[in-house]
């Protein structure tokens, strides 16, 4: 995947050197919250500055959190697109993987969640609701199983490409 072009906007960066979101996310909450607010769609509660798993409080004010605004949209942060010969032989362990990933960030992180995983010509294609979990799928893909992985990072719409092969 070395060999691969840029999307227009999109700059490749080192794994060890993926920054810190500099940009406001459309998504993310305008101002601040009134504590508690719950998610209607996903039962998430913002509370402590954060959105969590708790039990939903009595009288909270009722938001929608922004991985349920961009599930609603179909508008990802992450891509992580899969490819090669391995993926292909190891396919049902590869997407236990992700799964099992995305299980273990959402259990801490409500906003990091799957939005699809989908078959192409050239693999799979694993859209998610935030850019560290896409991160985290390249990162778990590449600790696991080795391969080429590449990081595409376009600041001006918060997007995050990721490329794994082997």
């Amino acid at each position: 995947m070395s060999h691969s072009s840029h999307p227009p906007g999109f700059h490749l960066i080192r794994r060890d050197r993926l920054q810190e979101e500099t940009v406001l996310d459309s998504y993310k909450s305008k101002g601040k919250l009134p504590e508690p607010t719950v998610c209607p769609e996903c039962g998430a509660v913002f509370h402590g500055g954060r959105w969590q798993w708790l039990e939903k409080p009595q009288g909270a004010h009722s938001e929608t959190c922004p991985a349920c605004h961009r599930m609603r949209d179909r508008f990802p942060a992450g891509y992580v697109s899969l490819g090669g010969e391995f993926l292909a032989a190891h396919e049902a362990e590869i997407m236990q993987l992700i799964k099992h990933h995305e299980t273990r960030e959402k259990t801490e992180h409500p906003l990091q969640r799957l939005m699809n995983i989908e078959k192409t010509e050239q693999g799979y294609q694993v859209t998610t609701t935030d850019i560290h979990l896409a991160r985290g799928i390249g990162d778990a893909l590449h600790h696991a199983y080795q391969g080429e992985l590449e990081f595409h990072y376009n600041p001006d719409q918060n997007l995050l490409r990721v490329n794994w092969s082997r």
